[in-house]
């Protein structure tokens, strides 16, 4: 059927897997733990999620949760593992984005049949998903704005993260700018700190970003962070429109989804979605929101830019997860959509990084940011700026990359700086 948001889960029970999964299937639509007065076999047949497929897995050796509804039964295992896909009912939801997110997922974390559960995906049909908010950019979008056809985007953050001062900000950026970067962003923790309110930042930093289009004739996309309550999100992204600017950036666990859809609605500017705080939702195998799941529900309240870690990088995700993540996110969201959002690499990233990026996604439309390994450059911005194009073109005409750093010295000193380092 087409009228129906399917979603796949991994879940973890001592109970028949089949026997769980309409439980999940009934907790989430007409009913609850047993069938109820009213709910009678017509109304079941129109609202009722159903069950569409089972596979069972291996099974654990233990549970992955503690759960005192089974200790209480006195339930011991084994402990089976399954892949389980449900279907709901589009009329149950219409075009409601924390409605759908609280169906899909909801209370299931919490049933008492289950020592763990995991969203892992969400697909949607076409019409259902134009009901909701598209990219107002995208990676089509993104790259009119920046004037960058071809080839991926090098960003950089804000470094130190905190602590300078509006007119010190705006240095640094007019440094960044005139290093050759494409984007430039605010890092997530710093939005309107008393030693630079955001206004402040937003007039000096634009203006840098100007005087430095007037000089150069090119456009710097740069990402304030707006992060707040809605209202003075939308008054924020409205004082970057006056400015000039071209993108504001949200974090969007901690804003929640109907302040990103108002967002979404009330500016043209680009969305730049960072995603952090996701690792409390996805780190746990057996709990949580698996990011195919999490991005398209983002992706529904029209983000333009999603945040996909990096390969190789600081952070505790493994890389085929960071390569699946921004896969997902150039994928379309219904099968006929146009309507990608640009994957945004960050964490730990620089030159070293970029073929197994290339060879892993094979894609040029993603946003490749680098704090670390551009300002770090011991040859200074410019040169870590350098050290990254040249490592893409490499990567791209299929060129080894110790090869090609002895004709470019800016390359060939970045992976002896970081390559000693990241060894």
């Amino acid at each position: 059927m087409t009228d129906r948001i399917r979603a796949t889960y991994l879940i973890e029970t001592p109970l028949d897997p089949e026997k769980v999964a309409e439980v999940m299937a009934g907790e989430q639509s007409s009913g609850t733990f047993t069938r109820v007065h009213g709910e009678t076999d017509d109304l079941r047949a129109r609202t009722r999620a159903t069950v569409e497929r089972i596979e069972e897995l291996e099974p654990a050796e233990a549970p992955s949760l503690p759960n005192a509804w089974l200790e209480r039964q006195g339930r011991r295992g084994p402990w089976r593992r399954a892949r389980v896909a449900i279907a709901y009912p589009v009329a149950n939801v219409g075009a409601n984005l924390p409605t759908l997110a609280a169906t899909v997922a909801g209370n299931l974390f919490d049933l008492g049949e289950v020592t763990g559960l995991r969203l892992e995906s969400v697909r949607l049909p076409l019409d259902y998903r134009w009901r909701f908010d598209r990219p107002a950019h995208g990676v089509a979008g993104t790259r009119r704005l920046t004037g960058v056809a071809q080839g991926p985007l090098v960003g950089s953050i804000i470094k130190p993260n905190v602590g300078l001062s509006p007119e010190e900000t705006a240095a640094l950026v007019t440094q960044l700018c005139e290093a050759g970067l494409d984007f430039i962003k605010d890092d997530e923790i710093s939005a309107d700190p008393a030693h630079a309110p955001l206004e402040a930042r937003v007039r000096a930093v634009m203006g840098a970003v100007h005087a430095y289009q007037d000089r150069a004739g090119r456009r710097v996309m740069v990402a304030f962070n707006i992060t707040d309550e809605t209202d003075a999100m939308c008054r924020h992204a409205d004082l970057v429109e006056r400015e000039g600017g071209t993108c504001v950036m949200a974090s969007l666990n901690w804003c929640g989804f109907s302040a990103i859809q108002t967002l979404r609605r009330s500016t043209p500017l680009a969305i730049h979605g960072h995603r952090n705080g996701f690792g409390a939702l996805s780190r746990a195998p057996l709990l949580g929101i698996g990011f195919h799941a999490y991005q398209t529900l983002w992706r529904l309240a029209g983000v333009d830019h999603m945040h996909v870690h990096g390969l190789q990088g600081k952070f505790a995700q493994a890389d085929d997860e960071v390569v699946e993540s921004a896969r997902a996110c150039l994928a379309p969201l219904a099968e006929g959509a146009n309507d990608p959002v640009m994957p945004a690499f960050s964490s730990g990233q620089w030159a070293g990084t970029v073929p197994a990026t290339w060879a892993a996604v094979g894609d040029p439309d993603l946003l490749f940011m680098s704090g670390g390994g551009i300002m770090a450059h011991p040859h200074g911005p410019a040169a870590g700026v350098a050290s990254i194009r040249q490592a893409w073109d490499a990567a791209q005409a299929g060129e080894d990359l110790e090869a090609a750093a002895r004709s470019r010295p800016e390359l060939r000193r970045a992976l002896e700086f970081f390559g000693k380092k990241a060894s």
